[in-house]
């Protein structure tokens, strides 16, 4: 198996396109952090004076009575944090590294695309080039082959969130200064009272979660390439469902049963917030609907390539 996983590696990384994509990712993040940190003030004061101005202005809003419980009750929570942030001397989060990194979790997006790319290509590429016949003679069983195309392209993704983290990490750390590694991710719990968290515990809960989205993802993009000969129909597909598929959700939400659309449970970070996508779902529920389908996906996976006739 791990010949088989090396040899998947050589195919991937001897190409002149992997390591564009590569270096195109570095680039992304390397410029959205600079875009980002362009309207930072380096007047460290100045979070500090809009932190009491929205203090204030919560207060007052507070007493509005036209103002929803709902909203009130959010505004409150807004008061608590900003006050213990100007107690403590803890800056917002959006002007340290932190914020810059958390921003950045954004960019998985490039990172499942260029691993879609990656792995609309996995298998029908063999097709494409015509190789699938010499890899099929070997004395590695189907299963493992295709296991070690799955698992090379996953851990092709892994490479490629870990080089954005790094990437996001030191680039931010030098324009906002790493001074702020200690600071805490603060929470309001139900009684109103502010608590401190690690950060970096926060900062890889977010990352996790999007790494579960990518996995689904890329699952469904290697399934689509065990489907179809031609490797540029798989990846074309590959990216127009991964495109399409939350303009779809934003339709499927006015009903009931959209929320077992697999593009409404993809994106877990909404959780961290408390904020579920509809009224109803839950972490439980959205683990639940990804496990089904990422079950659905290695299965079709598995028997379709298995029946694949290759004399063609």
């Amino acid at each position: 198996m791990l010949n088989l996983i090396r040899n998947e590696h050589m195919k991937i990384y001897r190409r002149l396109r992997t390591w564009i994509l590569g270096g195109l990712l570095i680039v992304i993040v390397v410029l959205a952090a600079l875009f980002s940190h362009s309207g930072y003030s380096t007047n460290d004061d100045n979070w500090k004076i809009r932190a009491a101005e929205s203090i204030e202005h919560n207060q007052k809003e507070l007493e509005n009575p036209d103002v929803p419980a709902k909203f009130k009750q959010k505004m409150r929570e807004d008061i608590a944090l900003q006050q213990y942030m100007l107690d403590h001397n803890y800056p917002p989060t959006d002007s340290t590294l932190w914020g810059g990194t958390l921003s950045a979790a954004g960019l998985i997006i490039m990172v499942t695309l260029f691993t879609v790319i990656i792995a609309g290509d996995m298998v029908a590429g063999e097709f494409t080039w015509g190789t699938i016949k010499l890899l099929l003679i070997r004395p590695a069983s189907r299963a493992k082959i295709l296991l070690s195309k799955y698992l090379t392209t996953l851990l092709f993704a892994a490479t490629l969130l870990i080089v954005m983290f790094i990437t996001s990490l030191i680039m931010n750390g030098f324009l906002y200064g790493f001074q702020s590694l200690n600071l805490p991710h603060l929470t309001v719990n139900a009684a109103g009272q502010v608590r401190e968290g690690s950060m970096l515990v926060y900062v890889f809960a977010t990352y996790g979660l999007k790494l579960i989205e990518l996995i689904m993802i890329v699952t469904m993009a290697f399934m689509i390439s065990t489907v179809f000969r031609s490797s540029s129909l798989a990846i074309g597909l590959s990216i127009f469902i991964m495109f399409a598929g939350q303009i779809i959700t934003l339709l499927l939400m006015r009903y009931s049963w959209g929320k077992y659309f697999l593009f409404a449970n993809t994106d877990l970070t909404p959780y961290l917030e408390g904020q579920p996508l509809a009224e109803g779902m839950t972490l439980g529920f959205s683990i639940t609907v990804l496990l089904f389908y990422f079950l659905l996906f290695i299965v079709l996976s598995w028997e379709i390539f298995r029946r694949r006739d290759v004399a063609a």
